[in-house]
């Protein structure tokens, strides 16, 4: 079985408020890309991964006028794919949900939310002193994550859990000092959730339940200035460094070299620079009874790293027009 988690820059403005796609050439929301190039690029990724479900991050919009679910179901259908089920959880206000577009031969999949005393509901609120001054921060998420109880047709029993953290970037700042405070907070802000999600795996894995925790953790090890204030990156505390552990390969190579070349998952332009900057973002991180016993094998699905990609222009292509992460795939026999 193969399941992917895949970040669809402005995966929304590709369809009405009907959920149909608009295949014309006015620019999507992507640099230089139009909405026929952006929606086709897509359609050859999602054929070529093949995925049993993809865990889509930033996925279109759910409102008052528009449907997640009505969208990738439209999608799918565009395109031929045999995930034809859609599975959501608590909608956002930010335009870019997550979803879980699934084949419903394959999997049942349904939204199941958690609560306990140590981990609140992720659409609720969570209590921690960010700055340890002895008061209490509430802290929410703009994108609640997607709990998914999974069983699949040969009865096997799964939590997915899709995350999209918080953004260390200071929007807003208008000079050093709002650059430098606003990343602070921000970064504090996304420990706090990293820590929040951290306490809901302890409570999966402590049930001896099989657990995946899948999407843009929006950090890494090493990728900012402000990371040395905090001893730890977002990453490492829900990988656990205690107790039950996660594991993702490319987190574990990243966190054992510091310093050379590192896998990535996306690739962003620096105007100010003109150049690209490659980061990894995105993960597929397994619990310990899925990586001893079900054999899985991870891939990035970026068209200069991996020779595969590479050796197909028209997936090599696609992959770059459409969205600026790549997919992440984990094969595992279930």
């Amino acid at each position: 079985m193969r399941i992917a988690t895949y970040n669809v820059e402005w995966f929304d403005s590709l369809f009405d408020n009907k959920g149909r796609l608009m295949l014309d050439d006015r620019w999507s929301s992507r640099r230089d890309i139009t909405r026929v190039q952006q929606a086709e690029a897509l359609g050859i990724v999602f054929t070529a991964m093949d995925a049993d479900a993809i865990m889509v991050i930033e996925a279109p919009d759910t409102s008052s006028r528009r449907s997640t679910t009505r969208a990738l179901t439209h999608f799918a259908e565009a395109f031929d794919l045999r995930t034809t089920a859609v599975v959501t959880g608590f909608a956002n206000d930010t335009q870019q949900e997550i979803a879980l577009l699934y084949d419903p031969a394959v999997l049942s999949v349904r939204h199941d939310p958690q609560s306990s005393e140590a981990a609140p509901r992720f659409d609720a609120a969570f209590e921690i002193d960010l700055d340890i001054d002895a008061t209490m921060d509430r802290v929410q998420f703009s994108k609640p994550p997607l709990e998914l109880a999974v069983t699949t047709a040969a009865g096997k029993t799964l939590r997915l859990i899709g995350a999209h953290l918080k953004s260390k970037a200071p929007h807003g700042a208008r000079s050093r000092t709002e650059i430098m405070r606003f990343s602070i907070a921000n970064r504090r802000k996304q420990l706090a959730q990293a820590i929040w999600l951290r306490r809901r795996i302890e409570t999966h894995l402590a049930a001896g339940e099989s657990l995946m925790l899948l999407g843009d953790l929006n950090d890494g090890p090493g990728l900012d200035e402000f990371e040395h204030l905090f001893g730890r990156s977002s990453v490492e505390i829900i990988l656990g460094d205690g107790g039950p552990h996660l594991y993702d390969p490319h987190a574990e190579e990243a966190l054992a070299r510091r310093i050379g070349a590192q896998p990535s998952t996306a690739r962003f332009y620096i105007d100010k620079q003109k150049r690209y900057l490659s980061a990894l973002l995105d993960y597929i991180m397994v619990s310990d009874d899925l990586r001893v016993h079900n054999a899985p094998l991870w891939r990035i699905w970026h068209p200069f790293d991996d020779p595969r990609c590479w050796k197909i222009p028209e997936l090599r292509d696609a992959l770059l027009t459409a969205s600026d992460h790549f997919p992440v795939t984990v094969d595992l026999d279930l």
